[in-house]
C-alpha cells in the first residue's frame, strides 16, 4: 500500500495500516490517520472507479454507504463505516425499510449509466425495456458465456440450463417501474449498530425487479422473516415469487459463484433447476 497517495489526498499523515478480511476484489485496508480520522482504503487491478460510481448513487438515493474520498482506478479511499455483520430481527427490520425506500427510485428502462461490477465479474448494464429480456441476455447468458470460456460448467449441466433460459420469460414477471438495487445485500456487505443498519457496502447495482435483491438475500440466509414481513408490508411480495421465482433469480449468483469458486456451486445449480421443474 502506497500510503504517501492517500497521505496527499487527504492532506494527513497516516498513523497506523492494518489489512482487513474480505477484499475479493482487491486488498482492503483499515487506516488511522494522525488527525484522528479512520478510513478504509482499498486497492486491486480491478477498476475500482466503478464501486466509487455506484457508491456516489446509491447515496444520493438515500442508502448509507461510506463516503468517497478519494477514488481512481487502483486506489479507494472511504470512510470508515463503523458496526458488525451480526443482525438482529430489528436490524432486519430496519434493512427492510432501507431497500424499499431505496426501490422506489425508478428509472425509464433497465439497467445502469455505465457498466458495474458483481466481485470481478462484469455486468453488462445496457438500457432494455424489458425485464425478462435484460435478465436472460445480461445476466445469465452473459455469466454463462463465461462460465463456458472458463471451463466451468459442462456440457450436461449447461443444456439443463440453457432448457431454462429459454422459457424463463413465461416464469418471470414486469414490475410497476425499473427499481434502484444494491445488489450484493448480504450478511458481509450490511454493517449494523444496535438495531439499526449503519452502512451497505460493496454494491453491484443497478436498475432491475426488486424481487432479484431480495431473492439474493432469501439465497444469501442474510435475514430472517422479519426482513420479508416488513417488506412484504411496505411495499408487498407478489404470490409466486417464493414458489418459483426466487429460485430463478438464484440462478445468477449461483452462475457468478460457479465461475469464481467453482464446486460445489454446479451441484446447487443443478438442484436450483430441479426445484424449479
Amino acid at each position: 500500500m502506497d500510503t504517501a497517495r492517500i497521505e496527499r489526498a487527504l492532506g494527513t499523515t497516516v498513523r497506523e495500516l492494518s489489512e482487513l478480511d474480505g477484499g475479493m476484489i482487491g486488498t482492503v485496508y483499515r487506516v488511522a490517520l494522525t488527525d484522528g480520522r479512520t478510513v478504509v482504503a482499498k486497492t486491486g487491478e480491478t477498476p475500482l472507479t466503478a464501486e466509487a460510481r455506484m457508491l456516489q448513487h446509491l447515496d444520493a438515493n438515500g442508502l448509507p454507504v461510506p463516503t468517497v474520498l478519494q477514488a481512481s482506478d487502483d486506489l479507494l479511499v472511504l470512510t470508515h463505516a463503523e458496526g458488525t455483520p451480526a443482525h438482529t430481527p430489528a436490524v432486519a427490520r430496519d434493512a427492510a425499510d432501507r431497500l424499499a425506500a431505496l426501490h422506489e427510485t425508478t428509472a425509464a428502462a433497465f439497467g445502469f449509466p455505465f457498466e458495474t461490477l458483481t466481485g470481478t465479474v462484469t455486468q453488462p448494464n445496457p438500457w432494455t425495456t424489458e425485464w425478462s429480456r435484460f435478465y436472460v441476455d445480461h445476466r445469465l447468458r452473459h455469466v454463462r458465456e463465461l462460465c463456458l470460456d472458463a471451463d466451468a460448467l459442462d456440457a450436461a449441466l449447461d443444456r439443463r440450463l440453457t432448457a431454462t433460459l429459454d422459457r424463463l420469460a413465461d416464469i418471470l414477471v414486469e414490475p410497476a417501474a425499473p427499481a434502484l438495487i444494491h445488489g450484493d445485500a448480504w450478511e458481509t456487505n450490511i454493517l449494523s449498530d444496535g438495531e439499526e443498519v449503519c452502512a451497505f457496502l460493496d454494491p453491484a447495482c443497478y436498475y432491475a425487479h426488486p424481487e432479484i435483491e431480495l431473492a439474493y438475500v432469501d439465497w444469501t440466509d442474510t435475514f430472517g422473516d422479519a426482513f420479508f414481513e416488513r417488506y412484504d408490508a411496505i411495499r408487498g411480495i407478489d404470490d409466486g415469487f417464493f414458489e418459483t421465482r426466487r429460485y430463478a433469480y438464484r440462478l445468477y449468483p449461483l452462475l457468478v459463484h460457479l465461475l469464481l469458486f467453482g464446486s460445489p456451486y454446479d451441484t446447487e445449480l443443478r438442484q436450483t433447476l430441479g426445484q424449479m421443474g
